[in-house]
């Protein structure tokens, strides 16, 4: 178990992901170099924030 650095929840980062969680990790590791360290609701609304607002990488 690991710390989401972001809401402080413990997170299982072998579990099963959602297709925003993924995103999420993407940019995690190439945009904001935090890979590892969100648990999978945070990277979720990271990937969706992004949708919404950074169209430079809705493409």
């Amino acid at each position: 178990m690991k710390r989401c650095t972001i809401c402080t929840k413990e997170f299982d980062e072998t579990a099963e992901r959602s297709e925003y969680a993924e995103a999420g990790e993407w940019l995690a590791g190439e945009v904001w170099q935090d890979a590892g360290e969100l648990c999978p609701l945070c990277l979720e609304n990271r990937a969706r924030l992004v949708m919404m607002y950074c169209p430079e990488y809705n493409s």
